[in-house]
């Protein structure tokens, strides 16, 4: 059964806020292959301590990192 799915907003938070994906690896010490993955939301668990950190590098809170998108009946 399909229940969904979590699609992370990091590019277009990126994007709003003027920030490269290089500062963010660089500051928050993120191989920056595992940070593409989450990008692209190519991931199979997620890390609570990556998402912690860009939480608050980045200024904001869980839901407007992460989004959850119920299955299309």
């Amino acid at each position: 059964m399909n229940f969904g799915e979590l699609e992370f907003n990091i590019e277009k938070i990126l994007k709003e806020k003027g920030i490269s994906k290089n500062q963010v690896c660089k500051h928050l010490d993120i191989p920056r292959s595992n940070f593409n993955r989450y990008c692209k939301n190519d991931f199979q668990r997620l890390d609570a301590g990556l998402i912690c950190k860009l939480c608050y590098y980045l200024n904001i809170e869980l839901g407007d990192l992460i989004t959850y998108r119920r299955p299309e009946e």
